[in-house]
């Protein structure tokens, strides 16, 4: 699912598990992350974001929300930048999430394999990554700020991050 949003009134736009949304300044998006990554491209002098909630690493030819998996995600974001007349070759990325919910080690490590994957296809689109918050054993809440290209991290414990 992907949404858009054109309106000059800042919005509040909440990114849940699979879903895609872009906005524009003043917009603000946000997700709750566990072992997902939200996962943001963002064009600085359009003022233009666009984030998804990664929830699983690859697709392995499976069909549903391009939004679910980092394979499909990184793609489907650079076509909704193209519909909204975004330059690709301008964007950056900024992400985090990919927490290790059921403790540091052992076979069910999604956080990490999630981590890894975002970052193995925004390399294979060639978007540049200017921030990251990963791993740990937390979920996180994430705000990204179109207006100013900032994300902002909670995370339980811990003091409010600015990536």
């Amino acid at each position: 699912m992907s949404t858009m949003t054109t309106s000059s009134t800042a919005r509040e736009i909440l990114v849940g598990m699979g879903q895609i949304a872009a906005g524009r300044a003043p917009d603000r998006m946000k997700a709750v992350l566990g072992s997902c990554i939200g996962v943001v491209l963002y064009h600085p002098r359009l003022k233009t974001g666009i984030m998804a909630h990664v929830v699983l690493p690859d697709s392995s030819g499976r069909t549903g929300t391009p939004g679910k998996f980092a394979d499909t995600a990184v793609p489907e974001m650079l076509k909704l930048a193209r519909q909204w007349n975004v330059p690709t070759c301008g964007l950056s990325a900024t992400f985090a999430g990919g927490a290790n919910m059921f403790g540091g080690s052992g076979p069910l490590q999604i956080g990490d394999a999630n981590a890894a994957a975002v970052l193995e296809a925004l390399n294979k689109a060639g978007v540049r990554v200017i921030a990251q918050d990963v791993g740990g054993t937390t979920g996180r809440r994430v705000v990204f700020d179109c207006a100013c290209g900032k994300m902002t991290v909670e995370c339980a414990g811990r003091p409010a991050r600015i990536l």
